[in-house]
């Protein structure tokens, strides 16, 4: 009888152990498949992936101003080194104008002026661009430069709005 009894008790020892093993081994596939559908974002990632998206978000509008007004400082100061060089063309112009020999040439060039004893000509070229009439033909060259004016001031009261 105490075989049969031991045999009784090992086989509910056996059961309870293949009991247990089939329960640890069904917890074990369960946290697997938890783990498994669980994302691979845990907390501290969703935390970090918050921080950063923050500092973005506060930090773009900062930098893109900064980005802007570098480039508005890079214009202006184009724009300075544009006036300084005009500056200097006109201190250089300036000095030239203080040069009476530079002012005698300028005339005799632009006014056609001629010193005393000299005989001044003026020559007229056909091809030149820009002569549409040429002098003598009865344009407004030939006359007084009042009757220009005159005719201006009734040309204009011609056109009407």
């Amino acid at each position: 009888m105490a075989a049969k009894g031991n045999r009784d008790r090992f086989s509910t020892t056996t059961r309870l152990r293949l009991l247990g093993e089939q329960t640890a081994a069904r917890v074990y596939r369960s946290q697997t498949r938890r783990q498994a559908r669980r994302s691979r974002l845990t907390g501290r990632a969703a935390l970090l992936v918050l921080v950063v998206c923050t500092l973005v978000v506060a930090l773009a509008y900062p930098i893109r101003s900064y980005f802007s007004q570098r480039t508005e400082i890079a214009d202006q100061e184009q724009a300075r080194d544009e006036a300084d060089r005009r500056v200097e063309e006109l201190r250089d112009a300036k000095a030239r104008l203080q040069d009476d020999a530079y002012i005698v040439r300028l005339s005799r060039e632009h006014l056609h002026y001629v010193l005393p004893g000299e005989t001044g000509f003026t020559m007229y070229d056909p091809d030149a661009s820009g002569a549409s009439e040429r002098p003598g033909e009865g344009g407004a060259a030939d006359q007084p430069w009042y009757s220009n004016v005159w005719g201006g001031v009734d040309e204009a009261d011609r056109r009407e709005p």
